[in-house]
């Protein structure tokens, strides 16, 4: 059912599609997100690194070196290691940002610990290894610390020196008086203190929660120094979660483009065919691919085509066979005609009406089988079907036939009278009867009828003779219109190439076919009609390809 459907197959394919792009969109978050929280954590310790490598710069000696590195430990309460360049391989990426005077972060995520490597200016044989395995406000109270060090070597010149080193901070630090940050009493108070203010601002923009900190001025207690805000890590920001969104979109855009496209190319396939019909080419076919509803829908067209050719080629083949056919007895009546008006002997010319009413009987005879042919060949009949003793049609053939005169032997093998088929009667009757006839045409002496259902189900009529019978060369051709095989069926015959053609149509309505081979018994000729003797379904819906196999 799934392979049959393409519908199904695009529904299920779109959500294939919403799975894979959302196992996609979450896998590219995490990526996306790890890089960004690198580069967070890198931006968070640049400005601090480069205030602690210039406070170990400004040491005279080793000794004195060690000792600020250890104090800066203890404030930090972080392990702060002076090692030996020798002793730390660094990618091309961190030699990079190290030799622009910023740190190199390695983050270990299963012990959820930051190891900052810190470059120093006037040291390029040692450098700063810091283990960074929790941040709370003690670290940051300390940040402030290092950047007063900083300053307290530019005494009046703290805004312009801050200005400069601005650059290595990822967020604000300035100086500003007391009175315009807002803050409650207590918090001027700890100020007063000579303690630092932690500050949380949340935001409902895009910034979110920020971090500000707050620290007095040394020797100036109407200023302070601010350092933030501080936005903290937004694992979702409105930028990527907007992108991730829009390209989330783009890509199910294309899958569903991938999953229409070859509907699309199908249809104008179609449309294509459509047109070069409509304007007259009815040779365009196309191709069938799979076994959905687009496959059937090609299918259908190319079976329709193929009929449309078909009654269009038979149309015109049967109009050349009836004029050709009409030539024959209106010439032999207007002879007839001419005759009569010339002969005044009674009994010729009642011997010339009779011959004319034999050619009017012919013409009317030869008119109505046209339209029994026509009626079969352009589209699906009316059929009734109904339940059919077959003995009785049967039965009414052989009478029929041998009440004709004919001098030759109707062999009856009737089935058994429980033996009921689905068919149209008078159809059925037809079909019976064209045969009979083309049999006691041909034969020599004897011609065979049986009937019945085969053990598949499907219902059979059989005549047979012992006639000449068809060449395995001739045998499809004697179900085409008009068709005669040799001189031997002419009209002398009284058939017109119309009879077994009708077979043909019927037994195609009927859902069948009819074939004919030698006879077994008598050796002439036989022909065999097989259709469902249960009509389970319409027998339009037979496929081109059955039909022309009739």
């Amino acid at each position: 059912m799934f392979k049959h459907s393409i519908f199904l197959r695009i529904y299920a394919g779109l959500v294939i599609l919403v799975v894979l792009i959302a196992i996609f969109s979450y896998l590219l978050v995490q990526i996306i997100n790890y890089q960004r929280a690198q580069e967070y954590r890198e931006s968070l310790t640049d400005g601090l690194s480069f205030v602690i490598s210039q406070g170990v710069a400004r040491q005279q000696t080793d000794q004195q070196k060690r000792d600020w590195i250890s104090d800066a430990s203890d404030l930090l309460e972080l392990p702060i290691y002076y090692v030996g360049a020798d002793r730390v391989d660094l990618t091309r990426a961190e030699q990079k940002r190290i030799k622009e005077q910023k740190s190199a972060v390695r983050y270990d995520a299963k012990t959820a610990t930051a190891y900052v490597i810190l470059g120093l200016q006037d040291d390029l044989q040692h450098y700063l290894y810091v283990k960074v395995d929790k941040i709370g406000e003690r670290q940051m109270k300390a940040v402030p610390i290092f950047i007063l060090d900083y300053l307290i070597y530019y005494p009046g010149q703290e805004r312009e020196y801050l200005e400069k080193i601005q650059k290595y901070f990822s967020y604000p630090i300035n100086i500003q008086s007391i009175r315009d940050l807002g803050l409650d009493p207590e918090q001027v108070g700890r100020l007063r203190q000579d303690n630092s203010v932690i500050l949380y601002r949340d935001n409902a923009s895009v910034r979110g929660t920020t971090i500000s900190i707050v620290s007095p001025m040394p020797n100036n207690p109407a200023e302070v120094l601010v350092i933030g805000p501080i936005p903290l890590f937004n694992w979702m920001p409105f930028q990527l979660s907007a992108g991730i969104t829009l390209l989330s979109l783009f890509l199910l855009s294309l899958g569903i483009y991938g999953l229409i496209l070859p509907m699309q190319r199908k249809l104008r396939q179609v449309n294509y065919a459509l047109n070069k019909m409509k304007s007259g080419n009815l040779s365009v076919r196309l191709p069938v691919e799979g076994t959905d509803e687009l496959a059937g829908l090609a299918s259908s067209y190319n079976s329709m085509s193929d009929h449309i050719q078909r009654l269009i080629e038979a149309q015109r083949e049967l109009m050349r066979a009836v004029s050709h056919e009409l030539r024959t007895p209106v010439a032999r009546i207007r002879f007839g005609m001419e005759m009569l008006t010339d002969e005044d002997d009674y009994d010729y010319r009642v011997q010339q009406m009779e011959m004319i009413d034999k050619d009017i009987e012919a013409l009317n005879t030869l008119i109505d089988e046209i339209m029994t042919y026509a009626k079969l060949e352009q589209g699906m009949p009316s059929l009734d079907f109904e339940q059919i003793m077959l003995t009785d049609v049967l039965e009414q053939v052989a009478t029929e036939t041998e009440a004709l005169k004919t001098q030759k032997e109707i062999e009856l093998i009737p089935p058994p009278p429980y033996v009921i088929v689905e068919a149209e009667r008078r159809y059925l009757h037809r079909v019976v009867q064209n045969l009979v006839g083309n049999a006691v045409r041909y034969c020599d002496h004897k011609v065979r009828i049986t009937g019945g259902i085969q053990a598949d189900g499907q219902a059979y009529v059989c005549v047979e003779d012992d006639g000449p019978g068809i060449a395995e060369q001739d045998r499809a051709r004697i179900f085409e219109a008009f068709s005669r095989l040799d001189d031997s069926r002419t009209r002398a015959s009284g058939g017109y190439g119309l009879g077994l053609s009708i077979v043909s149509r019927i037994a195609y309505w009927f859902g069948g076919r009819v074939q004919v081979d030698q006879s077994p018994v008598l050796g002439g000729a036989r022909f065999m009609m097989t259709w469902p003797a249960q009509q389970r379904t319409k027998p339009a819906a037979k496929t081109e390809k059955q039909k022309e196999s009739t």
